[in-house]
């Protein structure tokens, strides 16, 4: 097998074609920028994995052009109740079906149909190439300044020329080896046995996720599809038939049908790389972080990161964005993720009990803490906290109170009596949107960033923006591209405070591409024009 001497050029490579990396690319095609995707696998991996997504996930598959497909393979789940070793209720964390972003705050799926549906649509996108059979070998610079991927597949060995590498191949994968991030131990590992059942059975369930606090058998169930189910235990030494293992959710005696469709054994892992990029080199989902699943976030994390990080690069890439745009990429999404992780950790611990001496002072505490109808109402709102300070959100201690950091609401529009969601109708640019009709500075500061002005009583909404204004004492907001609040014009006032610092990072002169071109080489001045 003989090596490529001058692979192709291409703006952006993406390494693994898990839900991650596609809908990183369908991202990106949305915004003009053209990638080719490597997968070392033929096909998606037909056995369930990732099964819940939060209304913020659901958020970003819309953005991906999958939202209503992904909404008829979902179903919405009531919330999270925790049981004790006999199965009685302790506490009941409910998620409402119409969340902060538009859609049931969790909802449950099968991840091969979540994949199929993602692929199908990256078929169509002509910005997008997938490579399947292709096995990563090698990433690097070049003196020239794009970053070489090297890949192997059944016809020899080939390389391509990036502007940008995004390694969404797992934590397993050689891209996190390959700019130097080693991984941070955040103190938790357990081996835990996954089962996924097909079964027509009257399974006792709630339609949300129930989590058996029992120090000797902690176990989680949820109701994934219409007659599919998982469980998931944390088992002793030895092993104890799956039939036993779920008998107290199945009817008594029950011996009909019962299909395993899967089971399997998973070390449940808390850990985050010490660095997310180097250079043009980027780490997204598992590659960066791992969570243990207990909130149902490690799936969620890192389309997060595919909607936080494509944005900026289609910015850089493209618009004349400055190459430390890129930089608020990990700034923003790592504390967020080390959150998360850390929750996760911690409701792991509580509701598992844990092994050690303190574990039934936990299980106590937990006890009564679930008593407190504040704690609980408080537990079923959003998991995300705000994004911290940084070039890209204003710091909320200068604010009165903060909207700044968070989400956009995204409620049904009226436009032009066409019903739609706010998203579509703001587009993929920056938005700005007011209580009263916008000042000619506000309206002038949108266009600059390629949006528009718009006071939310022209939106034809259930009230739901003014209200969310009002409660943030804000007269205008400035909404990033991922609908995250960058910066408010407080009541009274009249503009917004520090553009100039952000105005930088938006419109500087782009890094000057490499002159290794080849023939083809127009393929990066057309996807980013």
């Amino acid at each position: 097998m003989t090596l490529e001497r001058n692979g192709a050029h291409v703006p952006v490579v993406i390494i693994g074609a898990g839900p991650v990396g596609v809908t990183a690319a369908l991202l990106l095609a949305r915004r003009g920028v053209h990638s080719v995707v490597l997968e070392r696998h033929q096909d998606v991996y037909p056995l369930p994995r990732a099964v819940a997504a939060d209304d913020e996930v659901r958020r970003i598959l819309q953005a991906a052009g999958v939202g209503e497909e992904f909404a008829t393979i979902a179903r919405p789940a009531k919330g999270l109740r925790l049981l004790d070793a006999r199965h009685r209720v302790m506490a009941e964390f409910r998620r409402s079906e119409d969340g902060h972003h538009g859609y049931p705050q969790t909802s449950m799926f099968d991840q091969p149909e979540l994949e199929r549906l993602l692929r199908d649509a990256l078929a169509r996108r002509p910005e997008c190439e997938l490579r399947s059979g292709a096995e990563v070998t090698g990433i690097g610079p070049d003196t020239a300044g794009p970053v070489r991927v090297t890949y192997r597949d059944e016809d020899g060995e080939h390389q391509l020329w990036a502007e940008a590498v995004l390694g969404c191949d797992g934590a397993n994968g050689l891209t996190r080896d390959a700019i130097g991030a080693v991984w941070e131990d955040l103190r938790f590992e357990e081996r835990w046995t996954v089962v996924d059942v097909l079964t027509k059975a009257d399974v006792r369930c709630w339609e949300g996720v129930d989590q058996v606090c029992d120090p000797l058998r902690p176990a989680t169930f949820m109701r994934v599809g219409e007659h599919r189910y998982r469980w998931e235990f944390r088992l002793r030494d030895g092993r104890t038939p799956v039939r036993e293992l779920v008998a107290p959710w199945l009817p008594h005696s029950y011996d009909g049908d019962f299909e395993v469709v899967r089971e399997t054994q998973y070390t449940f892992r808390a850990r985050i790389a010490d660095q997310w990029r180097q250079d043009r080199v980027f780490l997204l989902g598992d590659a960066a972080h791992l969570t243990p699943p207990f909130i149902g976030q490690g799936l969620c994390a890192g389309l997060k990161d595919a909607y936080n990080l494509t944005w900026k690069l289609a910015r850089v890439l493209g618009q004349g964005g400055d190459e430390r745009l890129l930089d608020t990429y990990e700034s923003e999404r790592k504390p967020h993720a080390r959150h998360m992780i850390r929750l996760a950790v911690a409701m792991g611990w509580a509701m598992t009990g844990g092994q050690d001496g303190a574990a039934v002072l936990r299980r106590r505490l937990l006890a009564a803490a679930c008593r407190i109808p504040a704690l609980t109402v408080a537990a079923g709102r959003d998991l995300s906290p705000p994004l911290t300070a940084g070039p890209l959100v204003r710091s909320r201690r200068r604010i009165r109170r903060g909207l700044v950091g968070t989400h956009c609401p995204q409620p049904w529009i009226n436009v032009d009596g066409r019903r739609t969601r706010l998203d579509e109708a703001l587009g993929d640019s920056f938005a700005v949107l007011t209580a009263a009709e916008p000042r000619p500075p506000l309206d002038t500061l949108a266009h600059r960033l390629g949006g528009r002005a718009i006071p939310v009583t022209d939106l034809g909404d259930d009230g739901t923006l003014a209200a969310w204004l009002h409660a943030g004492r804000a007269d205008a907001v400035l909404l990033r591209p991922d609908r995250v609040v960058m910066d408010v014009v407080p009541e009274g006032g009249r503009d917004f405070t520090g553009t100039a610092a952000w105005a930088a990072l938006l419109h500087t002169t782009r890094r000057p591409l490499s002159p290794r071109r080849t023939a083809d080489d127009n393929l990066l001045r057309s996807a980013t024009r």
